[in-house]
């Protein structure tokens, strides 16, 4: 079946044209290593190895999605991720060759979508790859056929036709990754979701593995809506809490 996508520019395009990445990385073997992979994947690559040269190729060839190193000379991944996402809003998968969590929410904190820790399989890097693009064109959907009607539960608000949430009546910005987390919550309030479950519907993502990507994500948008907001439940997952009638 022929597919479309939205393109670098906002518009639909038509089977054969290609999604554009651009790969942010100063280690030369893991950058062209990464372009490769995913240029079989049937993207359009460039790469830059510097923050300035990231900034400047992101304006100048508008990729569809960003690959971006945290450790880069000039300036680092979470710089660049802030100039780039000022620009044009885009996905952003980050990596990180610490498993440091402070590193991780930050790069949520200023637009990233997802991260990876190094080393990490070149399958799962395209297979996210994919998933992010696919948020997007849900995203674009969404907007083209939006939900009626804002939910409120106490004093949070989500507003599905234009992606917006409030809290006390005060816009919060997030992420699409974590607007869309927060609606999978909301749709059953107090109800326990599996990191799995949590994993599977808003990044379509079914290893387990990633399970810590949602637990980032979790917090990065407690920090946003107020900690008291979501449950945890040790051993199982999360749970959206609402004012008791």
């Amino acid at each position: 079946m022929e597919q479309t996508h939205t393109s670098h520019n906002g518009t639909t395009a038509g089977p054969g044209a290609q999604r554009r990445v651009l790969v942010v990385e100063d280690d030369q073997t893991i950058m062209e290593a990464i372009a490769t992979r995913l240029r079989a994947e049937g993207f359009a690559v460039q790469t830059a190895a510097d923050g300035p040269s990231a900034v400047d190729t992101a304006e100048a060839w508008q990729p569809d999605l960003l690959i971006l190193d945290i450790m880069l000379p000039g300036f680092d991944g979470l710089e660049v991720c802030r100039r780039v996402q000022a620009q044009r809003p885009l996905p952003v998968l980050m990596l990180t060759a610490r498993d440091d969590e402070t590193d991780m929410l930050v790069g949520l904190g200023v637009g990233a979508d997802d991260y990876m820790t190094k080393p990490f399989s070149m399958r799962e890097l395209a297979a996210r790859v994919h998933v992010l693009l696919r948020r997007v064109e849900r995203a674009a959907l969404a907007a083209t056929t939006p939900r009626t009607g804002i939910l409120r539960l106490g004093e949070l608000e989500i507003d599905h036709a234009q992606r917006r949430v409030r809290v006390r009546s005060e816009d919060v910005h997030l992420t699409p990754t974590e607007f869309d987390l927060l609606v999978c919550l909301a749709n059953t309030p107090r109800a326990v979701l599996s990191r799995e479950q949590l994993l599977a519907e808003v990044w379509d993502w079914a290893d387990a593995s990633g399970t810590r990507t949602v637990d980032s994500h979790i917090k990065a948008l407690r920090r946003k809506i107020g900690a008291e907001r979501i449950r945890t439940v040790h051993g199982v997952g999360y749970a959206l809490e609402t004012p008791t009638p």
